[in-house]
């Protein structure tokens, strides 16, 4: 939304910028998931500066790496004047871009650069030798490669012997914070109740794009509903375009892991027989290019005793529209598409309850640093910090903890992660109380139960002073 002002991003900004102080060309790696703004970071970055933006052609079956090449002739016309030419040789073309920028600040922007460059052989090496020959002569020029593809970049980029020693600067975006998340909402005049904007970023989550589809003049009922429960809801669709436009032909398995992640928490072994592929070098890369992407993330199994992490690691789903979308909206889409479901009751749907304490698990673990900071823990005084699984055995019961932390000084903060709109009871206390119980704690070490909650918890949970903190998540909205 371009009329917006441009929220966070200040540490990206800030290495940006401290490119133009260099006296040597930059050649910059941009990567992150889809819809995460990456495009908007850079064109915030070059604002008011000389700027050439190319982007590769969404992949379907009848684009060919032809029509990539006469897409870029034809933008290097439109913004240059040169005339626009048919050629098979992406040399010939970076030549001629090479020419336009040869002396003077500019700034060029490849954007979707695996689109662009994934059907040819030759893309990547003659951009290379482009740089080497032209591009990096001019020492006021910044070239930004760009995508969404995050695992091809990492592999055909920034892992690559050819680009070794070129980069200037490589930068992941990540979820926006919950205190970026706020601004956005209250920039688009959602000003509703911490309650209602938590369960806007239980859909939403920190992506931008998402964020921006919110009507203020809505409920955050109301705008779930028009997004995802109407026929021309622009959130009933997404799923196709993040599986189509960024594995191609390879969606089918990448969409079957996320569907079953969507349902559980689960390990390496249990995923290949899941979704019945053969444990391999594949499967593995299937995984690594989801977690690179951000749509899945891992928590490892660790020892107590020493703090170390093992190789065995359990892999979520991190991406709450995609859990959203299978667990509501796909069983669903003929009568979406029928719009028969326009006035259905969100609270109604099974296991409501259930997903949205799941979806707001993801919130609260993508923004750990709040709950440091206020349990006052010294960032360098953390051994570990993540879910954390317990695996049976004959001599001790399973145990999931929602958020484990460790610290150097063998504490253990032990935190329970509860979304409710009704205020807790002093039932929860029973809960956590067990889990330590089943948790087979190291000697020396202490266990400080916490709870991290939305609204109000009863005074019988006051009153018990069993919890070493209890955090309300809507007062961390306003944190910086």
């Amino acid at each position: 939304m371009p009329d917006l002002p441009f929220i966070g991003r200040e540490i990206e900004r800030q290495r940006l910028n401290d490119l133009l102080k260099k006296k040597t060309a930059s050649l910059v790696v941009i990567k992150g998931r889809r819809r995460i703004g990456k495009s908007r970071l850079i064109e915030e970055f070059a604002r008011g500066k000389p700027f050439l933006q190319f982007s590769g052609l969404p992949p379907t079956q009848n684009i060919t790496s032809q029509h990539q090449r006469d897409e870029f002739s034809r933008l290097l016309n439109q913004q240059t004047g040169l005339p626009e030419i048919r050629t098979g040789d992406w040399g010939k073309l970076f030549a001629l871009l090479a020419e336009k920028t040869k002396s003077g600040r500019m700034i060029v922007l490849l954007d979707e650069i695996s689109w662009m460059g994934d059907n040819d052989p030759t893309f990547l090496p003659k951009l290379k030798n482009a740089w080497d020959l032209y591009f990096k002569k001019n020492p006021k020029l910044i070239v930004i490669l760009c995508g969404s593809v995050s695992s091809w970049i990492e592999k055909n980029i920034i892992s690559s012997t050819g680009y070794f020693g070129r980069i200037s600067e490589k930068i992941t975006l990540h979820q926006l914070s919950l205190f970026d998340c706020n601004r956005l909402l209250n920039l688009l005049g959602f000003k509703r109740s911490p309650m209602e904007k938590l369960t806007v970023l239980s859909l939403t989550s920190g992506i931008p794009w998402y964020i921006e589809q919110i009507n203020p003049a809505y409920s955050a009922a109301d705008n779930i509903k028009r997004l995802c429960f109407h026929s021309d809801g622009l959130l009933v669709d997404e799923d196709l375009r993040i599986f189509h436009d960024l594995f191609g032909k390879k969606s089918p398995i990448y969409e079957k892991i996320t569907r079953f992640l969507s349902k559980q928490n689960a390990e390496y072994q249990e995923i290949a027989e899941a979704i019945e592929y053969a444990s391999s070098g594949a499967l593995t890369g299937y995984l690594q290019d989801l977690l690179t992407s951000g749509y899945i993330s891992t928590s490892p199994h660790w020892s107590l005793q020493t703090g170390k992490e093992n190789k065995i690691k359990v892999y979520r789903l991190a991406d709450n529209y995609l859990r959203f979308y299978y667990r509501y909206i796909q069983p669903r889409i003929n009568k979406i598409k029928n719009n028969e479901l326009d006035d259905i009751r969100l609270a109604s749907l099974p296991g409501w309850s259930s997903i949205m304490g799941l979806q707001f698990e993801n919130l609260v673990l993508n923004n750990r640093k709040l709950i440091h900071e206020q349990l006052k823990i010294d960032p360098q005084d953390i051994v570990t910090s993540n879910p954390y699984y317990q695996r049976a055995t004959q001599k001790h019961p399973g145990c999931q903890i929602d958020y484990l932390i460790q610290t150097r000084l063998k504490t253990l903060f032990v935190c329970e992660i509860k979304f409710t709109i009704t205020p807790l009871d002093s039932s929860i206390i029973k809960s956590v109380q067990e889990k330590i119980h089943r948790l087979v704690i190291p000697r020396g070490f202490s266990c400080v139960p916490v709870l991290i909650h939305t609204g109000e918890i009863s005074e019988e949970i006051r009153d018990a002073d069993y919890f070493f903190a209890c955090i309300n998540f809507e007062d961390l909205l306003h944190l910086s």
